[in-house]
């Protein structure tokens, strides 16, 4: 395929949107106060939003990986911490990943309606058909891709038809500041579908943002096809500027094939990162980095990044992985996306010995450098067209902490390329995206 360039004239162009992964809010055993968790990650969250960052982001997953092949992500659920952190903070985006193949419509209409309540109108919610997790559901396997994403499609329209089928004015305050709820505006949506019957109404009424922000994370065909109908903001993980612009024109022909031209969706990409502050710190950083690489670990890791059913214990980790090992993609259940991208550089020759250095960062985009030249690739991406959205890392991080605050943030400012302030009164108006509400 023909990559077109998709670079961005339009000087008006919304600035490029920041975002930061919430703090852990987890009591460890060796914390002196039982608070020490949330302590963090509501002061993680404060730093956060002086930095005027556009929201916090939670990932998720519904395993505890007896391989460490995940690392710690899902140790936490996604909804309370945020609804915790939104006390906290007053501007701030609040998103949540929510499984759509383990949760049911109806339920989550509730939780990040409430969500949406609490925060004033700061919730956002990330859509995934989950690659993990199926074995505590009751499922003896994974649902296959199409299936998943058949579910998730249904799953939106539901979540949508709930949220725009009740009046805005269906609850108003009295006088003695209790509520009133008319149910004659609280309406039924009758849905009977392939996976779901609600026949409503909400009975959470119409949260600030009418519908939170819709993001969705999925790479696979069937993933972005499902991103380019409903997500507002589509998650990716691509590694070069090559890759971004492919997705990206993939994500835009099929948005302008159902009429999405005048709205399509905005593309975040998560952005990993070693900050120094010289080209000999940062050589210095990226030495130590990969002189604590477990290569048997790695080894499974790289596995699991093709699919999960590859034995590479035997491979030469100097040679390329032999041909006959690599996975069919259409053949693979979990992480199709993911496993895409590696077989890609697997053909391109890198031995596992690489791979293993790249799959440290399970794929995402990687770049280590100075404050400056990390903007430089930053820009790059932002000017060409294909970034909206980017998720910083180091907030947190002993070492990294100080050179994105007073490093990378400010030489990001200094070109004019994220905001200095709040724009809008909702998560919505912070993204520059066009409001819900009806009739607007």
């Amino acid at each position: 395929m023909q990559i077109k360039e998709i670079i961005l004239t339009n000087t008006s162009r919304r600035r490029l949107k920041t975002l930061v992964g919430a703090g852990s809010v987890i009591h460890a055993s060796n914390d002196t106060r039982r608070q020490t968790g949330i302590s963090r990650a509501i002061t993680l969250a404060n730093i956060a939003e002086r930095e005027k960052i556009t929201g916090l982001f939670t990932a998720d997953l519904l395993q505890a990986d007896p391989d460490g092949l995940s690392g710690s992500t899902g140790s936490q659920d996604p909804l309370i911490t945020l609804a915790a952190l939104s006390q906290v903070t007053s501007q701030i985006g609040l998103i949540a990943t929510v499984s759509t193949t383990y949760q049911h419509p109806y339920n989550l209409a509730r939780l990040i309606g409430t969500l949406d309540h609490v925060s004033g109108g700061r919730a956002g919610w990330n859509a995934v058909t989950s690659s993990v997790g199926e074995e505590n559901f009751g499922d003896i396997q994974l649902p296959a891709p199409e299936v998943r994403y058949a579910r998730a499609t249904e799953f939106i329209e539901v979540i949508n038809a709930l949220f725009d089928a009740n009046q805005p004015d269906s609850v108003v305050r009295n006088k003695n500041g209790g509520v009133s709820i008319d149910p004659r505006k609280l309406h039924p949506i009758n849905h009977h579908g392939d996976f779901f019957r609600v026949q409503g109404p909400l009975n959470v009424p119409p949260p600030p943002q009418h519908r939170p922000v819709q993001f969705q994370a999925g790479q696979s065909e069937e993933g972005l096809k499902l991103g380019a109908k409903y997500a507002e903001v589509i998650y990716t993980s691509q590694p070069t500027l090559d890759d971004a612009k492919a997705f990206v024109e993939r994500v835009h022909q099929h948005a302008d094939a159902i009429g999405r031209h005048e709205s399509r969706p905005l593309i975040m990409n998560s952005f990993h990162s070693i900050i120094g502050e010289s080209p000999s710190d940062v050589a210095r950083r990226l030495f130590e980095k990969h002189e604590r690489i477990d290569y048997q670990q790695g080894r499974l890791r790289v596995a699991d990044m093709l699919g999960g059913d590859i034995d590479l214990r035997d491979a030469a980790l100097d040679q390329p992985i032999p041909l006959r090992l690599l996975p069919d993609i259409e053949q693979i259940n979990r992480r199709r996306g993911r496993a895409e991208i590696f077989k890609r550089f697997a053909l391109q020759g890198l031995t596992l010995r690489e791979l293993i250095v790249q799959a440290q960062e399970t794929g995402h985009w990687f770049v280590a450098g100075t404050p400056e030249q990390l903007a430089d690739a930053i820009e790059e991406r932002y000017r060409a067209g294909v970034l909206d959205v980017i998720s910083l890392h180091g907030l947190g991080q002993a070492d990294q902490e100080d050179l994105l605050i007073n490093g990378l943030l400010p030489e990001l400012r200094k070109r004019n390329l994220i905001d200095t302030e709040y724009l809008g009164e909702d998560f919505r108006g912070n993204l520059g995206l066009a409001s819900k509400l009806p009739g607007r």
